[in-house]
């Protein structure tokens, strides 16, 4: 796996021109002519970076995150938050890359000392795979191209005590834009992200049906976003858009039902109880219940005697 550190050895790499500020650098991917023969297997950057485009011969270039495959066709605006490992599949020794848009390539020592510093974390879309890429309308896609030049202009003009704050003013604009179109492919996409739901709510219903479940432990976000072939964080912010609750808020509550279920109806023992539900700890669990409840398991349970 290959570790690009700076802006500039990634720049160097692709062989484009050393950015006109070494901490940020806007390029359109149209100048980055073909793929090299000494192409690694993998990769990722110490920086944050934005990809706002297209690969026209996505038959010959597969792009991976993880193990999912991206659709370039298709996925227009994608996020990779520093440390995330790609990786990039040819057909050929060296492809003729055909591709148009932009990247937008930001180190987090530029943010520093800026309210975005801290803010830019809390983008759910950071962490989502490349593969759910948030799919723009010709006027979304106007839209975030016009905030892009206006930060390549920036970058591009004499370096004064403004520019910083304008820069980082138009990367927050950017961020935002691409939060709110996030939330509207969720909607729009309304079949899709119902299907979704349906199966994310058969297989808690199967998880907590199984006999075996103490064996497997707690359920986890991360192991059903697996079963869907989702990232957690897609899937969280997906369900957060349906139904106003995220994943982890789901799993409790089916948590919560089916201890009700087993305290209302069973002579179990609290302790059987957690333990059966995949709980280490009993005081986790009663913890939990009261949290949901307002009752321990205890006092729930003598409501019913």
């Amino acid at each position: 796996m290959k570790r690009f550190k700076t802006i500039s050895e990634f720049l160097q790499f692709r062989q484009l021109p050393k950015p006109d500020h070494p901490l940020i650098a806007v390029f359109k991917v149209e100048n980055v002519a073909s793929l090299q023969l000494s192409e690694p297997a993998s990769w990722c950057y110490d920086f944050y970076c934005i990809g706002l485009k297209r690969v026209a011969n996505a038959n010959e270039v597969k792009l991976k995150y993880g193990q999912q495959l991206f659709d370039h066709d298709e996925g227009i605006l994608s996020f990779v938050a520093p440390n995330q490992v790609l990786a990039l599949s040819v057909d050929k020794n060296t492809v003729q890359l055909k591709q148009s848009g932009w990247m937008l390539l930001i180190h987090p020592d530029f943010l520093w000392n800026t309210p975005l510093a801290i803010t830019i974390k809390h983008y759910d879309f950071w962490h989502y795979a490349v593969n759910e890429a948030l799919f723009l309308s010709e006027k979304e896609e106007t839209v975030l191209v016009d905030i892009i030049r206006n930060i390549q202009q920036e970058c591009q003009s004499t370096i004064d005590t403004f520019s910083k704050h304008i820069i980082t003013s138009q990367i927050e604009t950017l961020l935002r834009y691409s939060e709110r179109f996030y939330n509207r492919q969720f909607i729009t996409r309304e079949k899709s992200a119902h299907q979704v739901l349906s199966r994310f709510e058969t297989l808690l219903d199967a998880y907590f049906s199984n006999a075996g479940l103490n064996k497997e432990g707690l359920l986890t976000v991360q192991h059903i976003a697996a079963q869907l072939h989702l990232s957690p964080k897609y899937l969280s912010s997906l369900l957060k858009t349906l139904t106003g609750q995220n994943a982890q808020q789901h799993i409790h509550e089916k948590l919560i039902e089916k201890a009700k279920e087993r305290l209302s109806t069973t002579s179990l023992t609290v302790s059987e109880i957690a333990y059966g539900l995949g709980f280490e700890h009993l005081q986790s669990f009663s913890k939990l219940f009261k949290a949901k409840t307002s009752f321990s398991p205890l006092e729930f349970r003598q409501t019913f005697n």
